[in-house]
């Protein structure tokens, strides 16, 4: 329950935590450093994505931790900032799941990208850390089992966001709570809807260590 504050602030914090999450959403990592360090969109390569498998398979080497950095401490930031206001009336958890959406929805449509970013899975596996271990377990644990039996990072991804509103709602039965994870698992399962088409026909590629110059992600 919120404590009672009036509909200003309330409204005020509620836009701060909206544009805070969005913007730090739209810091993604892949565009930034195969554009501006590398001098070539990882974008233009592959499957087009903005996401880390894309880029990994492109480009390969060191750089790649600098994309999971960002990834990461965008999500971690974004959640902080969610808890933190959300926290001021009374309710933590709300401001979390409210600042992982919009931050998923930074990193998948980034507005000063063209609105052309990433499906949202390192991002949104981070989130899953900072909301709970208990979803982060079911998440990440999905993920990696998929991942490591067939090889597709895609069939893995889908797994952690169509998993992830339903260990939401189990772990925290509030309808609000349950929206917003619907929301934001439906945003990952949607963003992977070439990946779907592609595991259907038996044509989508499993993930190698080895760096691959064009590829689909």
């Amino acid at each position: 329950m919120f404590m009672t504050i009036s509909v200003w602030p309330l409204l005020g914090m509620l836009l701060l935590v909206t544009v805070a999450s969005y913007l730090l959403g739209c810091f993604n990592g892949a565009v930034i450093v195969s554009k501006y360090i590398l001098r070539d969109d990882v974008r233009s390569h592959g499957s087009g994505n903005a996401g880390l498998t894309n880029f990994y398979r492109t480009f390969g080497g060191p750089l790649t931790a600098v994309v999971i950095l960002c990834d990461v401490l965008k999500a971690v930031i974004a959640v902080l900032i969610g808890a933190w206001i959300f926290g001021m009336m009374g309710n933590a958890l709300l401001g979390k799941y409210w600042a992982a959406l919009f931050c998923l929805l930074g990193h998948m449509f980034p507005c000063m990208f063209h609105f052309k970013g990433g499906k949202g899975i390192l991002s949104g596996g981070t989130i899953a850390l900072m909301i709970d271990w208990r979803i982060a377990l079911v998440v990440w644990g999905g993920f990696l089992i998929l991942t490591i039996l067939t090889r597709y990072v895609s069939l893995g991804s889908l797994w952690a966001g169509a998993s992830f509103p339903f260990i939401s709602w189990y772990c925290y039965p509030d309808p609000v709570i349950v929206v917003l994870a619907f929301a934001c698992g439906g945003l990952v399962v949607w963003q992977h809807r070439g990946n779907i088409q592609r595991l259907l026909h038996g044509n989508e590629n499993k993930f190698s260590l080895h760096r691959k110059t064009e590829g689909k992600s």
